[in-house]
């Protein structure tokens, strides 16, 4: 998982130019079913995040089409679990994913289009509560607007660890601009590769104790 999202990052800085599509195509692909586990978006966030803070990239483009893309990702989901029904429940990948699929039905019948908004910050129910809010057959209306108004506010949240490290680290740079970029940069993807590492030893320790 580490490897991947050097790779990301290392390919964003060395072209900023795709750097808000690309971050857009992330956000997008976690949010989808099942797709979204495997997705490391956040951890290349707070990289994206780190380069808008030291104006290596502009904010707007950054934060419109992760936007975009998040939005698009929860309303495949949601699509998805509407147009195939409960039954999806009980074939592969979801049958595999008994556990979250139970917490995810169970946060969405306890606080329904707030489950939605939440959802997004909840990783491992991110990819799967839009699919259950549509086999439950959530209003589009209510859904789309928990979706759009989520994601408005889930990428700049995402973007704010880097954007302020970015920020602060090029504020301290003897000219200003080179040594902030580097520095903002290389400490971006510590920050993001920690994150991914403990998530992975999370998820193997959740792992080994369902087994035992």
């Amino acid at each position: 998982m580490e490897q991947i999202v050097l790779e990301i990052t290392q390919f964003i800085n060395a072209n900023q130019e795709w750097a808000a599509m690309i971050l857009g195509l992330l956000a997008m692909g976690e949010s989808l079913l099942i797709v979204g586990l495997a997705i490391p978006a956040t951890a290349v966030m707070l990289v994206v995040g780190g380069l808008v803070g030291n104006g290596t990239l502009d904010a707007g483009p950054v934060i419109f089409w992760g936007v975009i893309g998040a939005t698009i990702g929860d309303a495949i989901s949601y699509y998805i679990g509407r147009l195939l029904g409960p039954r999806i429940i009980h074939r592969w990948p979801l049958n595999q994913q008994k556990r979250a699929v139970a917490r995810a039905r169970y946060f969405f019948y306890r606080y329904g289009m707030l489950s939605i908004f939440g959802g997004r910050f909840l990783g491992p129910l991110r990819a799967i509560l839009p699919t259950v809010a549509g086999i439950m057959k959530m209003r589009h209306w209510r859904f789309q607007l928990a979706n759009v108004l989520s994601a408005i506010i889930w990428i700049p949240v995402m973007l704010l660890p880097g954007y302020l490290t970015g920020r602060s680290i090029g504020a301290l740079g003897s000219n200003g601009t080179n040594a902030g970029l580097i520095v903002s940069f290389v400490l971006s993807v510590v920050i993001a590769v920690w994150i991914a590492m403990a998530l992975m030893r999370k998820r193997k320790t959740r792992q080994i104790s369902e087994d035992v």
